[in-house]
């Protein structure tokens, strides 16, 4: 999982790990959950050097002229800044040109983190810092897809929380976990509390039975793939072997969520793609699962989804009921 070495970069690349304070800091990459802990890093590092760090969350696709220099414009008491700028591949004009002024010349005490997800949009920003940013980084959050990589992941997680795990248990908990890698991070963290530090097959086999035959993935591949009837077994297979509904609902909205943006998208799957800050494979996906929804159905789906929820996180006595009647809606396509 090393970071990427761009040959044509004259500032340091770094790997997730390693992410550290800078004047600007570049979060690149797809791996959204890697991006996340990165800029915690920087975030916790800031904090423990002065507690009164002032922290700006700022937009990057509705940014106007002139708001970072105004943010970054020294206070009354001088405390240091975090600026954290979201969305850089879908920026407005505005900030291009203001961002790449400020990189030039940033302020004093001040952290600007910049974070882009990938796509064309921002790249003349990003070359920009690449070029030779003032005491600019980049931190580079690459997918992480190769077993592998996946492997390794689980096993750096394992040592962060102080456990020892047989390779063998390492096998069968990435096995078991095939979505995300926060899924599989908050398996690991989930595991070390119930079983403790010391882990071998046997704990993770009680832990995990049922699951490497079904997953939240696989329970919102078949809903979303309009097997109803297989998707109703699989949910009720995962709820029974005792996993949360809650994740169960992450992985289906996320699916929901991929559909309702390719929703009458005209283009190939690279131009869409770069439009709307997507792989090309989860385009071509989504293009596939949405086939057959109308609309309205699908407006809809996205109401049902808020609403299921709140149902889940208090709303209803009965939670699972609410999210079989969910998952049926998004398997028979809202009809």
């Amino acid at each position: 999982m090393a970071a990427a070495r761009g040959a044509k970069s004259k500032i340091p690349q770094l790997d997730w790990t390693e992410a550290r304070p800078a004047p600007v800091v570049l979060v690149s990459g797809p791996e959204a959950f890697l991006a996340d802990r990165a800029g915690q890093a920087i975030r916790a590092a800031l904090l423990d050097a002065n507690r009164e760090l002032e922290v700006h969350d700022v937009d990057a696709a509705s940014y106007t002229a002139g708001e970072l220099f105004t943010i970054a414009s020294p206070s009354l008491f001088a405390e240091p800044r975090l600026i954290r700028v979201e969305g850089v591949e879908k920026c407005s004009d505005a900030f291009i040109e203001d961002a790449k002024r400020y990189i030039a010349d940033p302020a004093d005490d001040t952290t600007l983190v910049l974070r882009h997800a990938g796509g064309q949009r921002g790249k003349a920003l990003l070359d920009a810092v690449r070029g030779g940013a003032v005491g600019g980084i980049e931190v580079v959050c690459a997918e992480v897809k190769k077993d592998q990589d996946r492997l390794t992941f689980a096993q750096a997680e394992f040592r962060r929380l102080g456990a020892q795990i047989t390779p063998g248990a390492l096998r069968m908990i990435v096995g078991a976990y095939s979505g995300g890698i926060g899924e599989l991070a908050g398996a690991c963290a989930q595991l070390v509390s119930d079983a403790g530090s010391r882990l071998t097959e046997e704990e993770v086999n009680r832990a995990t039975e049922g699951r490497v035959e079904t997953n939240a993935f696989k329970v919102a591949d078949a809903a979303t793939a309009g097997r109803a009837a297989d998707a109703l077994v699989l949910l009720r297979q995962a709820l029974s072997t005792g996993t949360d509904p809650i994740p169960m609902l992450a992985a289906l909205n996320m699916k929901v969520r991929a559909m309702a943006r390719v929703y009458g998208a005209v283009g190939s799957g690279g131009q869409l793609a770069k439009e709307l800050g997507m792989a090309p494979w989860q385009v071509d996906r989504a293009l596939r699962e949405v086939h057959g929804w109308r609309e309205e159905d699908l407006a809809r789906c996205i109401d049902l989804a808020a609403e299921t929820e709140w149902l889940l996180k208090g709303g209803s006595r009965d939670p699972e009921f609410a999210l079989e009647k969910y998952l049926l809606f998004v398997a028979k396509r809202g009809r």
